[in-house]
């Protein structure tokens, strides 16, 4: 075997590598992406009726937040949840549920302890001698910051939903993309062949 046959059977043999990886990436990609849309689908998820821009906005006006927080855009009002943009976008919404909550207040700016002297005010404290005791004489915790650890976790997932999703999507784009390197290695190689034979004729 000369070494032009080698190559060309050598450029055939890449090609068929290329697709074998390229279907076995698709397929993997293709039950990630449903893995993804089937889990969020049997949370049973469905947003709310404030969740649109408009909505969203006259509630935070209402609970004083500051204009500087960034509202969101994207509406899933009375939708089930069970797409990543979906998630990503129900998540949104929860931060600001929970800013509307805490009075514009995030995690870190919130104190451990519900205070003493102003139970009512979400910033609380970390000082357990300013802190509101219960029936055993141990501090209260501040009610308003677990809202966050609560709003936190439940946000983290959905956006790793998010994430996966898009992952998967890649993931399918780049099986794609190997699939037609491997037929045009193919092509290239059994092109080059033909040419050989015919001008060998």
């Amino acid at each position: 075997m000369n070494r032009r046959k080698l190559l060309e059977w050598g450029g055939v043999a890449a090609g068929v590598i290329l697709i074998a990886f390229g279907i076995g990436s698709l397929v993997l990609s293709i039950a990630g992406h449903n893995e993804v849309r089937s889990q969020l689908d049997r949370e049973m998820i469905v947003g709310s009726p404030d969740m649109t821009p408009d909505e969203i906005a006259k509630g935070a006006q209402e609970a004083g937040l500051p204009d500087s927080i960034d509202l969101p855009t994207c509406s899933v009002a009375g939708e089930e949840i069970d797409t990543g943009s979906e998630a990503k976008c129900f998540a949104e919404y929860m931060r600001i549920h929970a800013l509307e909550s805490t009075g514009g207040l995030s995690y870190a700016q919130m104190g451990r302890f519900q205070s003493a002297s102003d139970p009512s005010n979400p910033e609380g404290t970390n000082d357990e001698g300013e802190a509101a005791k219960d029936a055993d004489g141990n501090p209260v915790s501040n009610g308003a910051r677990n809202i966050w650890v609560t709003e936190t976790s439940l946000a983290t997932a959905l956006n790793t939903s998010f994430l996966a999703e898009s992952t998967a999507l890649f993931g399918i784009v780049v099986a794609i993309a190997l699939i037609l390197a491997g037929i045009g290695f193919i092509i290239l190689a059994l092109g080059g062949a033909l040419r050989r034979s015919r001008a060998a004729d």
